[in-house]
C-alpha cells in the first residue's frame, strides 16, 4: 500500500528557512576555510613539510566546491555534506592530541555547522523550488 504524499510547507514557511541556511553555509564555509589557514600559516608544527603543499591538500577540497556555495547551488550544498566529512574527521583527530585540542574543536563545530546548514538548505531549497513550480 503506497503512503499518501506529505504536502509541501508554504513559500511563506521555506522563505526564511532558505535564506537563514544558506547565510550559515556560507559563514561556517568560511570560517572553515580561515580556520584552516591560520592553523597552517601561523600555528601548526609542520615538521619541514612545505607550507603551500599542506594548505593545498586541505584547502581544495573547499575550493572545488567554493563556486557552487557561493552561487546558491543546491547541488553543491549537497556534496559539501559529503567533503565536510573529512574536515570533521581531521577535527576529531586534532581533538585528541592536548596541543591542537582548540583547533581540532574549533575544526568540528565549523565542520558539523556546515554539514547541518549545507544540508538544510538542500532540502528547503528544492522543496521551495518545486512549490514555486506549482507542486502541491
Amino acid at each position: 500500500m503506497a503512503r499518501k504524499p506529505r504536502p509541501l510547507p508554504s513559500l511563506q514557511w521555506l522563505a526564511p528557512r532558505v535564506s537563514f541556511s544558506r547565510w550559515l553555509s556560507l559563514l561556517s564555509f568560511a570560517a572553515l576555510a580561515v580556520l584552516l589557514l591560520a592553523w597552517n600559516l601561523l600555528f601548526a608544527d609542520l615538521h619541514g613539510a612545505r607550507t603551500w603543499v599542506v594548505l593545498s591538500i586541505q584547502l581544495l577540497p573547499l575550493l572545488l566546491m567554493a563556486p557552487g556555495i557561493i552561487a546558491g547551488s543546491p547541488r553543491a550544498h549537497a556534496w559539501t555534506c559529503f567533503i565536510v566529512n573529512l574536515y570533521f574527521i581531521q577535527g576529531v583527530l586534532a581533538c585528541i592530541d592536548p596541543a591542537r585540542q582548540f583547533y581540532g574543536a574549533l575544526e568540528v563545530l565549523f565542520s558539523l555547522t556546515l554539514f547541518i546548514a549545507a544540508l538544510l538548505y538542500t532540502r528547503w531549497s528544492y522543496q521551495y523550488q518545486r512549490k514555486l513550480s506549482g507542486e502541491l
